[in-house]
């Protein structure tokens, strides 16, 4: 299945379930928000989790593009990414958390065609004041779907503070052999689904108060489900990212890991270009800074002569068009080449200053932090400038 379809599927089925379609949000928060980007689909319904009617009614579905940072190390493994697309449902004070199971269970079976016997569910087990999930333990076990208790893994908040509750997570087997262990034992099971009860709302001391509707948020990750239904091994293999693993292979012929970094950080660079964030030294600038000079770390860390303009205009346009962006190519390929353009010349300033330090003797954590934080220079392009000074 395409994305495209994956998510028609998706959408196709809460619609006959009486969810009405909600509008995609920005990546970009209102002013008022502490948070700078949408991190899940949730995210701009907090209001409504905590009781406020919504417009639209009790049961909602839609798309929604997150971004996360939090992840940001993990990325160059098969299945984490930056920016990405979730498909979520939610039940605001409607149906119960063992309904939305039992949907969820039969979407993946009927409407995707994912067999019972690949399936794996965790569940929350108990932790604290809070007893375990028997609702969802109980409805997974009369579907025929193996569950495994697990403490804080399976507790689902937003922040520090804010709406909260267990959640029950569903995995699928992506290995070549029947399945085996549980998905705390055996990383081939992976996580594609997340259906969380919001039960409680965290005050700024940790108590936990009950809300005054229960609710029901699911997300499941579009690009990890692909991978799914693909039969693949990592989310690179997707549709979202060929014209990017095309175009980086071809020109710069990087290792596993380096291909995928880089993939994911200019396809999440032109993302968040097209939402309107733009290269800065604070907040959301900061963070596209960050991803855009990651990128140029590790092409010029082999090559200084690798150039962003030598890629071809095919992923800008395939990825605005994938996340329903209407910038043109132009726009995300300036923003970047002139940041290209910028960490040069902050290179060319650093070299003397690093030959410098060098000069004293071998360099410390402390002389890292301070070329880093003073002049901008990553750890890893001062370890290549020592090199190429030597």
């Amino acid at each position: 299945m395409t994305p495209e379809q994956i998510t028609g599927t998706f959408i196709d089925f809460y619609r006959e379930r009486g969810h009405l379609l909600l509008p995609e949000s920005s990546l970009v928060r209102p002013p008022d928000d502490p948070v700078l980007f949408t991190t899940s689909g949730m995210h701009p319904l907090t209001p409504y989790l905590e009781g406020r009617p919504h417009p639209l009614g009790r049961r909602l579905v839609n798309v929604q593009r997150c971004l996360r940072t939090t992840d940001l190390d993990e990325v160059g493994d098969p299945t984490h990414l930056t920016v990405f697309q979730m498909l979520g449902s939610w039940s605001l004070g409607d149906y119960p958390g063992p309904r939305s199971l039992r949907w969820g269970y039969e979407l993946l079976r009927d409407g995707f065609g994912v067999e019972r016997d690949r399936l794996h569910a965790t569940v929350f087990g108990g932790d604290g004041p809070v007893g375990p999930d028997t609702g969802s333990l109980e409805t997974w076990g009369e579907l025929g779907v193996p569950v495994e208790l697990t403490g804080q893994e399976n507790w689902w908040s937003n922040g520090p503070t804010g709406p909260c509750g267990p959640d029950s997570e569903i995995f699928v087997w992506t290995g070549d052999t029947p399945p085996t262990g549980t998905p705390t034992t055996d990383g081939r099971w992976m996580e594609v689904w997340n259906h969380v009860q919001m039960r409680y709302h965290r005050d700024g001391d940790g108590r936990l108060e009950p809300l005054r509707q229960h609710n029901v948020d699911t997300g499941m990750g579009l690009e990890r489900m692909e991978m799914v239904l693909r039969g693949g091994r990592s989310v690179f293999e997707g549709e979202g990212f060929r014209p990017w693993v095309r175009s980086v292979t071809g020109l710069w012929q990087p290792d596993e890991e380096t291909l995928r970094r880089v993939c994911d950080h200019l396809r999440s660079s032109v993302v968040m270009i097209g939402d309107g964030v733009r290269p800065s030294n604070t907040g959301r600038g900061y963070v596209l800074r960050r991803l855009v000079r990651r990128v140029l770390t590790l092409l010029w860390r082999d090559d200084p002569s690798r150039s962003l303009s030598d890629l071809p205009g095919e992923p800008f346009r395939h990825t605005l068009d994938g996340f329903r962006l209407g910038t043109g190519v132009g726009d995300p390929r300036d923003v970047l080449l002139d940041e290209e353009r910028r960490f040069r010349g902050l290179l060319r300033r650093g070299r003397p200053v690093v030959s410098r330090y060098r000069s004293r003797g071998p360099l410390t954590d402390v002389d890292y932090r301070y070329l880093h934080d003073t002049y901008g220079l990553p750890r890893e392009l001062v370890d290549g400038l020592l090199t190429e000074a030597a």
